[in-house]
């Protein structure tokens, strides 16, 4: 009898996870709640969102699920893991109490701290007042502001100047654009030198890197424009090194584990490491409890090994009993999205050329914001979809990407031309 497995989550990353599920397992039968256009046409969908806890854990017992895979950070947060788990579910990420580190900035520093993790020099603050005075007395730009908790990837403001700072922290603390994720601030310094991202596998104990990768945030060519869930990305980065990685190893990933662990909040899932190679050596921008997006995007295609042997190895806690294997290439993901993301956007335009495009073995469409319609993929969201090519190194899949980005259209189209080009 073939598994029955439930993902919770409805972008690109998720149909990326389910690619690579039914890729290596024809026979899973997949469900995916609430999922989008393009995930129906490989599992079934649930029209239960993500964070409507009770519902999922009562539909979850109902089936009688092999398996749960919690893929987005809010459920994950909010605790689902631990309810499913509490009415026998076997379920895939981490418990809320590890959750905490990318549920709470001021958390994740503190602990960074304990354990000498290097990160940039912060301060917290839960009222608009001292943080204005501490940005005052510092008088030090750019700055960092982060909202302390969840805010879609839109919750760090980088100020180029006091104007700017002040702005952020009354829109912040108190306008509350963030809801009470804004309640409490981060001030950090600013950090200087290429991002590097890194997803990692982890039980709790074993902690295995994936290949790295690197993301695109701002919503224009040149890093200009506002801040996004992230426009493309790519694997590997041009700067991570072997030497780079055993740093990071050493300095980074085992320490976060093992303090977690410590802390008694044993981390079972995958991490991701947000960092910066700056000239003092390579530091911790934040954390965040689950596969990144786009990062999955470009960085599952290129696995060799079956993901759910993974998934069952991590909740069983035997991951060092596993040998993960990547392919010798390179990845590349470009986001189309609506005209206007990340502010105001239409929807419900229709979406051509993707047949064409996928017609290649080497390039995979993940939809994030899309659904189906009379058998026509419309637009309904502000990331529309993730055109993703594998080559034999960067240069070729930047190509491969782009020569398929060039078949699809719909109205307001917008995307980056700079995906994958710099170091």
């Amino acid at each position: 009898m073939s598994k029955k497995i439930l993902v919770i989550g409805g972008g690109g990353r998720e149909h990326a996870i389910i690619k690579c599920l039914k890729r290596d397992n024809p026979d899973l039968d997949l469900y995916c709640a609430p999922g989008n256009g393009g995930i129906g046409e490989l599992a079934t969908l649930v029209p239960i969102k993500a964070t409507e806890i009770e519902k999922l854990v009562a539909y979850a017992k109902e089936e009688q699920f092999d398996m749960v895979m919690v893929a987005p950070d809010d459920p994950l947060v909010l605790g689902l893991v631990d309810e499913l788990e509490k009415v026998g579910i076997r379920a895939f990420g981490p418990h809320k109490n590890a959750a905490i580190v990318e549920g709470s900035k001021a958390f994740s520093k503190e602990l960074m701290k304990k354990y000498n993790i290097p990160t940039a020099k912060y301060e917290t603050f839960t009222d608009a007042d001292s943080a204005i005075s501490y940005l005052k007395a510092e008088n030090t730009y750019p700055a960092v502001i982060k909202a302390d908790g969840l805010a879609l990837g839109k919750g760090v403001i980088i100020a180029q100047n006091e104007e700017e700072a002040l702005t952020a922290i009354n829109e912040m603390m108190v306008d509350k654009v963030f809801g009470n994720s804004g309640t409490t601030v981060v001030i950090e310094e600013f950090l200087t030198g290429p991002e590097i991202s890194v997803l990692a596998f982890t039980d709790g104990k074993t902690v295995v890197p994936m290949v790295s990768a690197q993301d695109h945030k701002r919503a224009y060519d040149n890093d200009e424009g506002l801040n996004t869930g992230g426009m493309g990305t790519f694997s590997p980065s041009r700067v991570y090194t072997k030497d780079l990685e055993k740093e990071c190893m050493e300095n980074i990933f085992l320490p976060t584990i093992n303090g977690l662990r410590q802390e008694g909040r044993p981390f079972k899932g995958v991490i991701y490491f947000g960092l910066m190679a700056t000239k003092n050596g390579v530091k911790v921008i934040e954390y965040n409890a689950r596969f990144g997006d786009p990062e999955t995007q470009v960085v599952l295609p290129r696995l060799k090994t079956n993901l759910l042997t993974i998934f069952d190895a991590i909740i069983d806690e035997k991951l060092d009993q596993i040998n993960i294997e990547w392919e010798d290439n390179a990845c590349v993901c470009v986001i189309m999205a609506s005209g206007g993301y990340p502010k105001k956007y239409q929807t419900g335009y229709e979406i051509t050329g993707m047949d064409k495009a996928e017609e290649k073995d080497n390039i995979f469409i993940y939809h994030a914001g899309t659904k189906k319609e009379n058998d026509t993929f419309v637009t309904a969201g502000g990331r529309v979809i993730g055109v993703t090519a594998t080559g034999s190194n960067l240069e070729d899949a930047i190509r491969e990407a782009y020569d398929a980005v060039a078949k699809i259209s719909f109205t307001d189209a917008h995307y980056r031309r700079d995906i994958g080009i710099k170091k």
